[in-house]
This record gives structure tokens, sequence and C-alpha cells, in this order.
């Protein structure tokens, strides 16, 4: 009986794990909101790293991490680090491309509690009521985030986090 229940707990293990190979590698999170701005109001705000901790839902589950900037004080070449408990974690994020009023892309490098590097992504389009901002993150999944993603839904949990920043973001250009 023992043996039994070995040999079907380590099928039930190798299919998991079979599965979780065969996901796909891509990432893609991506959530959007009207912001009853311009855009070159709203780019103010994503462009430069140091108004990120005014809106960045980050920010708010550790308001003693440790925060660095490098380089220029925004736009292309601005580099922003971070240290923090665990929920925040560590990494970097350096500015690669700034399109005023339009883009920002950046780099984006976990450190802890994971090693990832993803590209991040905001685009600024007008429409009548404002500007829709958009927050992509894209990247590729290693084998551990695959069985993770078999687990819990990284969209739902990253999308929440985004949801939640693009309102910190809505309200404090708002009342601007």
């Amino acid at each position: 009986m023992f043996k039994k229940i070995l040999i079907a707990l380590a099928a039930v293990v190798i299919v998991f794990l079979a599965v979780a190979a065969f996901q796909s590698p891509d990432c893609r999170i991506s959530r959007s909101a009207v912001v009853a701005a311009p855009p070159a109001t709203v780019f103010e705000q994503i462009n430069d790293y140091h108004k990120w901790v005014d809106w960045s839902p980050w920010a708010k589950m550790d308001p003693a991490m440790k925060q660095t900037f490098e380089g220029p004080p925004a736009g292309t070449g601005a580099i922003y680090s971070w240290a923090g408990n665990s929920k925040v974690g560590e990494g970097r994020m350096t500015i690669t491309e700034s399109d005023p009023a339009k883009r920002v892309s950046m780099r984006l490098e976990f450190l802890k509690p994971f090693a990832a590097t993803n590209t991040a992504e905001f685009t600024l389009a007008p429409e009548a009521n404002g500007t829709r901002v958009t927050w992509t993150m894209i990247g590729k999944k290693n084998f551990a985030m695959k069985a993770m993603g078999l687990l819990m839904n990284m969209d739902k949990l990253v999308g929440a986090d985004f949801e939640k920043g693009l309102s910190n973001l809505k309200e404090i250009v708002e009342k601007k």
C-alpha cells in the first residue's frame, strides 16, 4: 500500500513538472487607466523616479525601503534602486527610452526574492477625457516561474499592483 502511494505521488510530481516545462516562457502583464490630464503632465510623474515614491504601490508596502538614485534626475539613463522587506524585494530600474508625453521604457532587474530581468513600459495616448496610461511588463519565465504560475495567477497578483499604482498616479496627477 505504501509503495502504491509513493508511486502515485511520484506520478503527480512528474506530471506537474512536465506541465510546467511546457508552459509558455513569455510573460506579459498590462493594465490601463484614463487620467484626466494631458499626456505631458502624466509623463512628468512617470519619467522621474524621484516622483515614483508618491504613487508606486510598492513604496506603501515598505515605508522603510532603501532607495537610491543614479544618473540624470529624469529621462533616459536615470536609475532607481531599491532594497526592502519581503513584499518589495530588491532590484533596479533604468530608463532606457524616454519619448516625451508618449512613452517611457525601462529595464527592470529583480534581484530578490528571485532574479529576473524584464522590460517595463508606460505608454500615453491622448483621449477625449485625458490620457490613457498603459503600464506593461514583458519578460521571460524560467522553469521555477512556470511552475509557480501553475499554482498562482501572476497576472492577477502583479496586475493588482499595477492597478493600484495607476489609481495612485491618477489621484496625484488629477489633484495638480
